[in-house]
């Protein structure tokens, strides 16, 4: 026989009786029952855990032991259980949110918050949409906040369902005195072509973004001579040097010794996407929040430096559990 928990609370309640009538009363067990059990117990400890005596029943050496880790291991796993049992009822009512780079994540969690007052909302972060969307898919995450190029497929399109957020065209980050951003106004646009000479910085990621970038310029008659890819602060401070000129989405937000043009033609869209397992908890409130997500978008838009031109929402009705591609 196996040691168990409740052959601990046996040994515990006798103990703290006296006496094995006394305990018997307590557990709700008849005497002959309680007495079998214990046999059975110290068998399996492989000693006698009590001695009677005309006053009741002593704790042997080997007694004593038992008792000094149950009295230590009962607590301990009462608080683990009533910990988990908390923790479970707030993950039920929680959003786990993944992302990756942008502002989106940000707004994403401001909104819940305040729809939604004390519900837990968490958050992690990977420049990897793949890794996002894993999280996903294997039921660590509620939700992956992510984006791809152009037209191209989300990670995991077998598992999760995505939604299209909003698509915004892909812009250029130009120091403040650079000659194109003196030169032209706000949402005039600037050719690819135009910016042949210039070295470029980038955010990392793992979909085609930077192939299809390569492509756009190669279209444009010429390849990039260098690309910086890094995090979002460092991409931001080459371009506010000089050193380089970045590519960001519409919604970069107002950024000081920095502006933003939008690219002719626009070779390069970016789509911000929500994804979901269909079979996870929080697919009934999918809808919800991709609705909140849209507005985030909205919201950063409207901050953005290139002052929230060239929006087109994510369009369609939600399909719960509906597989991408989206309908």
């Amino acid at each position: 026989m196996d040691l168990e928990l409740r052959h601990l609370k046996i040994v515990r309640a006798v103990a703290d009786a006296g006496s094995l009538t006394r305990a018997a009363t307590a557990l709700g067990l008849a005497q002959p029952a309680l007495s079998a059990q214990l046999k059975r117990i110290e068998r399996a400890l492989g000693g006698t855990l009590f001695v009677r005596g005309r006053e009741g029943v002593r704790a042997t050496a080997l007694g004593e032991l038992v008792l000094e880790r149950a009295r230590v291991l009962l607590p301990a796993v009462c608080e683990l259980q009533e910990e988990a049992q908390r923790f479970a009822r707030q993950e039920a009512r929680g959003y786990r949110l993944g992302g990756t780079h942008g502002p989106l994540l940000g707004g994403l969690v401001d909104r819940l918050a305040q729809e939604e007052p004390g519900v837990p909302v968490s958050t992690y972060t990977s420049w990897s949409e793949k890794e996002v969307a894993g999280s996903v898919a294997d039921g660590r995450l509620d939700f992956a906040l992510v984006g791809v190029c152009g037209e191209s497929a989300p990670p995991e399109p077998a598992r999760l369902a995505w939604r299209e957020v909003a698509r915004d065209p892909v812009h250029v980050m130009l120091a403040a005195d650079h000659p194109l951003a003196v030169a032209r106004a706000a949402h005039h646009e600037v050719e690819l072509a135009e910016l042949a000479a210039e070295a470029w910085t980038d955010v990392p990621g793992d979909g085609c973004f930077g192939d299809c970038f390569a492509a756009a310029c190669v279209r444009a008659g010429f390849a990039p001579a260098c690309v910086y890819e890094t995090d979002t602060a460092s991409c931001v401070h080459l371009v506010q040097v000089g050193r380089a000129v970045g590519l960001c989405r519409a919604t970069f937000p107002a950024t000081p010794g920095v502006v933003t043009r939008p690219l002719a033609g626009t070779p390069l869209v970016w789509r911000h996407l929500l994804g979901w397992h269909p079979a996870a908890r929080g697919a009934a409130r999918a809808g919800e929040v991709l609705g909140h997500a849209r507005a985030a978008h909205a919201d950063a838009l409207g901050r953005a430096a290139g002052g929230g031109s060239a929006l087109r929402a994510g369009a369609g009705s939600l399909r719960a559990a509906a597989p991408w591609p989206a309908a």
